[in-house]
């Protein structure tokens, strides 16, 4: 089902609807979390050693001169739209020599650099697919044996790579044509006016930015937003990009001592579930599949090439050359399973409730009493745990999978066809 045949949530009930959503598709597949292997996260040298960090690493940095706050804005914004091609990732480290988010982040820089016209609103409206494949660097031709001549080949468009530049053309033109028939020059311009409808709606609950009015104002007006399906007839909410954005606004532009545009608070909000957090989650014994019998996910993963325990464990690469294992971690990644839609909402609806669960196990635990025997350590030491936030298990998750030989070596799931993570 498409996203466009899936009923958008109440207005009013954005974020519930995700964390409503997600709790009901993860019971009806059977996939438990299990709050004893959270302690064991938590309190693991994996997390405790790594976590001030990791969890900095956003990959929001830009080293771009930007004229203005709202140029910047308008960046953001169109990086967070096009924030995907994780099922594509073996192909563009083939292509490209990085991940799909790094791919992302060349491909906007090098629009930004090169063609600015390209990022606004008629810009993205007109933009064709050989101009995406140009600035991504991926080669959109197959060869095939030809018809009549024996021993010849010819070359056609097609193939992985121009599923994934067509998606991206596709995505930006649908952007584009919604922002100029609304009237609007750019999707910076537009974001702006949503967070100040926002700090509107704000002032009535005592908040600086009311954020379930301005993800209900992107997820309406940007089809690339909509990253929801429904699952044996429950609708599953994510909206990976749309979050991801508004936590960018945040972590961009909250130190600045005048922001030009409203600042949302995005402590709380639901994590953007990509195929990362899952697949590190299961991995790590957080979600238990083995109950999940619906849609095959009992068998999605293999098992790890490592214990549980080495997973836990502080980190030390085999080589003590730093060199080298910068060089493991940068190598070309193992292909993940290939899922179906189904397959891959409900793991990304189980991992956005899981994430939930772990922030209240972080603010329950016993640090003076027989949680904290799960390591060496105290109270004093380890109080910072019971004050983590979604966006900092959000972060941590995804950028140590980053971080870890060991973890990179992980495969992470795919779905391809997607234009939501």
């Amino acid at each position: 089902m498409t996203s466009t045949e899936v009923p958008l949530p109440p207005s009013g009930s954005y974020v519930k609807s995700i964390r409503e959503s997600s709790h009901a598709a993860r019971v009806a597949a059977g996939i438990q979390i299990d709050t004893e292997a959270i302690k064991r996260l938590l309190l693991s040298p994996a997390f405790t050693t790594t976590f001030y960090r990791v969890s900095h690493n956003h990959g929001l940095a830009f080293p771009l001169n930007f004229p203005s706050p709202l140029a910047e804005l308008n960046f953001l914004s169109v990086l967070s739209l096009l924030n995907f091609g994780s099922g594509y990732r073996a192909l563009l480290h083939a292509h490209t020599g990085r991940g799909a988010w790094d791919s992302i982040r060349a491909f906007v820089f090098s629009i930004y650099l090169g063609d600015a016209e390209l990022l606004s609103a008629k810009g993205m409206q007109g933009v064709e697919e050989g101009k995406v494949a140009e600035l991504m660097g991926v080669r959109v031709h197959v060869e095939r044996p030809h018809e009549s001549i024996p021993g010849v080949t010819v070359g056609e468009l097609g193939g992985p790579g121009y599923e994934l530049v067509s998606i991206v053309a596709e995505t930006m033109r649908s952007t584009g044509d919604a922002l100029v028939g609304a009237g609007y020059p750019d999707l910076g311009t537009f974001v702006v006016e949503a967070l100040k409808e926002g700090e509107r709606a704000g002032k009535a609950t005592g908040q600086a930015v009311d954020v379930e009015v301005v993800l209900e104002r992107l997820v309406k007006a940007i089809p690339g937003f909509r990253d929801m399906t429904v699952v044996d007839g429950r609708p599953i909410y994510c909206f990976k990009k749309a979050l991801f954005l508004i936590s960018g606004v945040y972590i961009r532009f909250h130190k600045l001592a005048s922001a030009p545009f409203p600042i949302p608070h995005t402590q709380d909000l639901p994590i953007c579930a990509d195929n990362v957090i899952p697949s590190l989650l299961a991995y790590l014994g957080v979600l238990d599949l083995s109950r999940a019998t619906a849609h095959g996910l009992a068998s999605v993963f293999p098992a790890p090439p490592v214990s549980i325990e080495s997973l836990l464990d502080q980190y030390h690469p085999q080589s003590s050359d730093q060199d080298e294992d910068k060089a493991e971690r940068k190598g070309p990644p193992e292909e993940g399973p290939v899922l179906t839609v189904e397959q891959a909402f409900l793991l990304r609806a189980a991992a956005i409730e899981a994430c939930e669960v772990i922030v209240q196990v972080a603010r329950g635990l016993r640090l003076d009493g027989e949680d904290a025997g799960w390591v060496a350590g105290g109270e004093e030491e380890l109080a910072w745990v019971k004050g983590i936030s979604l966006l900092d298990v959000d972060t941590w998750l995804w950028a140590v999978a980053k971080d870890r030989g060991d973890y990179r070596a992980l495969g992470r799931f795919a779905l391809r066809g997607t234009c939501f993570f």
